[in-house]
This record gives structure tokens, C-alpha cells and sequence, in this order.
């Protein structure tokens, strides 16, 4: 399973992709927004920092002006996906879009059959949205792995991307239910690599290095 962080902070995404794990980036208007800039150059930096795919939503909410602005974002750079809601008018754009080979990102998938509609459109990726489902009190995660199963029975080659993930326990389950990608923020990546286990370990292999230099070097 590839990882993805899903923040527009530069900073943030300059230090987790020192670890060598990122493979791509997540934005949405309200993170660019956040963390200001003028979209088109956060957009520019993002992509120069990570070699992978950067999804870039559209703002409009007819077909018409979702184009316009999908053939806008990808002339940013040639990592650029586009990020389109699940609607009629975001299904309408993404037909005429992956006719011009342009890859899509479809957001807020809260059901199978959304994600299904997605792929048969031609959409790249899908994102269901776990932690959302997860809030009103249904099961997100289930949600992830039934579309994996609907995928593979059905030889469809759309990646699902597991996001509105909260936790690390979300990031495991996406993983064992065959999520390709899961996209995540920056809190979260660094509660990834932490353990009280590793912590107390270090800090006896510490212990016994400075009791065992002190007695080479009297």
C-alpha cells in the first residue's frame, strides 16, 4: 500500500518525504487556503518536492466549469491529478476528461455504488471517505474493503485511495483490507514511527553504550 500525506504545508511535506516513504500528495482548497500561497505556485511546489501524483480539486460545480478548471490545473505540471467530486455533474466531467487522458481523483465516496459509477467513468482513482462514515456511525473501513472486493471480482483497474483517515489504526485496517493507497496527515505520519516500546528500548541501548564506553576508556 503507497502512502500519500494529504496536506498543501509545504514544511510538512518537505519533512516526511525525507523519510523516503511518500509517493504522492493530497490537497483540497480549504488545506491550500489554510496555509496560503497562490494555488497555482503551492500546486508547482508540491509537485517539485514529490515524484508522485498530486491531486488538485476543482472548484465548480457544473460539468462545464470543472473542465475548464481540470485543463487549467494540469498544465501546473505533469504530476497533477484532478480531483472531482462524486456527482452527475463530477461523472459528466470525468467522461469527457479521461477521454483526453487527463487521470482524476473522485472524492467524498461514501458508498459501493459510487465508487463503481467512478470507475466506469474512467476515474483514475476513488477515495472513499472512512473516518466520515465512521462519525455518523457506520463503518468506513467496510466501506474500503467491499470496494476492493467489487474491484478485483470485476478485473477494474481504478486505485482506491482510503482517506478522512483518523487514526493509525485506520491506516493498518486500510493495509489489510488491500487499499492501494491511503492518504494521510502529517499528525499521523508521526505517530506511525512512534512506539513507547522503541522509545524505552533506545533509551536502554543508551544506558548500557555510556556503561559500557565509560569502562573501556578508564
Amino acid at each position: 500500500m503507497k502512502l500519500f500525506i494529504d496536506t498543501a504545508n509545504i514544511d510538512e511535506i518537505r519533512e516526511i518525504n525525507t523519510w523516503g516513504v511518500l509517493s504522492g500528495v493530497t490537497t483540497n482548497p480549504s488545506l491550500i487556503a489554510k496555509n496560503g500561497g497562490i494555488v497555482k505556485d503551492v500546486l508547482n511546489e508540491i509537485c517539485e518536492l514529490v515524484d508522485g501524483p498530486v491531486s488538485a480539486e476543482v472548484n465548480a460545480e457544473c460539468s462545464e466549469g470543472m473542465i475548464k478548471e481540470a485543463r487549467e490545473l494540469v498544465k501546473i505540471h505533469k504530476n497533477i491529478i484532478i480531483k472531482i467530486p462524486i456527482t452527475e455533474e463530477g461523472l459528466k466531467a470525468l467522461k469527457i476528461l479521461s477521454k483526453e487522458g487527463i487521470k482524476t481523483n473522485l472524492t467524498l465516496i461514501f458508498s459501493e455504488s459510487q465508487a463503481l459509477l467512478a470507475a466506469r467513468a474512467g476515474a483514475t482513482y476513488v477515495s472513499p471517505f472512512m473516518g466520515r462514515l465512521d462519525d455518523i456511525g457506520e463503518d468506513g473501513l467496510k466501506l474500503v474493503e467491499n470496494i476492493k472486493k467489487i474491484f478485483a471480482l470485476h478485473n477494474i483497474e481504478t486505485e482506491i485511495i482510503a482517506a478522512s483517515v483518523r487514526n493509525v489504526s485506520h491506516v493498518r485496517g486500510a493495509a489489510l483490507v488491500g487499499s492501494d493507497i491511503t492518504t494521510i496527515t502529517y499528525k499521523i505520519f508521526k505517530e506511525m514511527i512512534r512506539h513507547d516500546l522503541t522509545v524505552k528500548g533506545l533509551e536502554k541501548f543508551k544506558e548500557d553504550f555510556n556503561r559500557v564506553y565509560k569502562k573501556e576508556i578508564k
